[in-house]
């Protein structure tokens, strides 16, 4: 599915709406532990390019009670129930949880805050279109075409011009600058995505490849709906003034609040370190002993 399908699908005919009661998302607090930047993405790309986030009455009626919430979730209660954890985890702060019982099943569901980007839209409010920005850009930072979980690091502000805790350890340890993230899924408006460094080097792969990707401008089929611009600082993206991250990215004249990703030196998997990795593939060709990702023999073998 392309953007433009996408952008259908979200702002399509909604269901009819349910009374408030039977779709409120109740709000309790947990024990609060230590945060920072860290998160693991694992959210499968089909999360975002299936799955409007306006028709389910959120972004109009915050994350406390709205009335679209029960037949959106129903439409597709697999896929849905995952995105809503990574939709808990961007805007609402750790330490507080969101729980929904499924009046149409009796299931009873419970996710976690996390990164608290949208502070008033977590309270209850209409999202603001700040707000709307941050959570699209999360959600494109959790995603992967293969629905792993790895850890990054998320760098930038919240909705509130707060700075995204982190810790020189965090810094020190997520090296590898990957991409920057921007775009409002509410508002059809798409996902984008560009390197914060240069492109792979021809033996090089990652899980992550909706971020830090070989393709540097275009579509990339396993990626929809998430589109590349290139890289984030010829593109126009601003950088913060510690380089940390970008503030501000625009693209057709809009100005947008992007999100900012590190990953481990273990997130790039290379070919000829003598491990198959799931993203690389048996060699072929003469002698079957490549060394790049879709022939990569060496370490993977000769494909029969």
């Amino acid at each position: 599915m392309g953007l433009t399908a996408l952008c259908g699908a979200i702002w399509g005919c909604g269901p009819t709406e349910l009374p408030e009661e039977e779709a409120g998302l109740s709000q309790s607090s947990q024990s609060l532990t230590d945060f920072n930047g860290l998160a693991t993405n694992g959210l499968a790309t089909n999360g975002l390019a299936t799955n409007g986030l306006a028709t389910n009455g959120l972004a109009t009626n915050g994350l406390a009670t709205n009335g679209l919430f029960s037949v959106w979730l129903n439409q597709d209660p697999e896929v849905r129930v995952d995105l809503m954890k990574y939709i808990i985890a961007c805007a609402v702060p750790a330490g507080e949880v969101r729980t929904y019982t499924n009046k149409k099943t009796g299931k009873r569901y419970q996710w976690e805050g996390q990164m608290g980007l949208t502070p008033s839209w977590a309270a209850g409010h209409p999202a603001t279109e700040v707000e709307e920005q941050l959570v699209s850009a999360c959600l494109a930072a959790h995603a992967n075409p293969y629905g792993l979980h790895v850890n990054f690091s998320l760098q930038g502000r919240t909705a509130v011009g707060t700075e995204i805790p982190f810790t020189s350890q965090e810094l020190s340890q997520y090296s590898v600058r990957e991409s920057c993230f921007f775009g409002n899924l509410f508002r059809n408006q798409g996902l984008y995505a560009g390197n914060d460094r240069n492109s792979l080097d021809p033996d090089e792969s990652t899980v992550r490849g909706c971020g830090l990707s070989r393709t540097m401008i275009g579509e990339n089929p396993e990626c929809e709906p998430i589109y590349r611009v290139g890289r984030c600082d010829l593109f126009t993206c601003t950088l913060d003034a510690t380089g940390r991250y970008y503030t501000q990215c625009f693209l057709f004249g809009k100005a947008y609040r992007p999100l900012t990703t590190r990953v481990l030196p273990s997130a790039i998997n290379v070919c000829g370190d003598g491990v198959c990795q799931v993203t690389e593939h048996c060699g072929k060709g003469w002698g079957g002993r490549g060394r790049t990702p879709d022939n990569c023999g060496v370490d993977c073998g000769r494909c029969d």
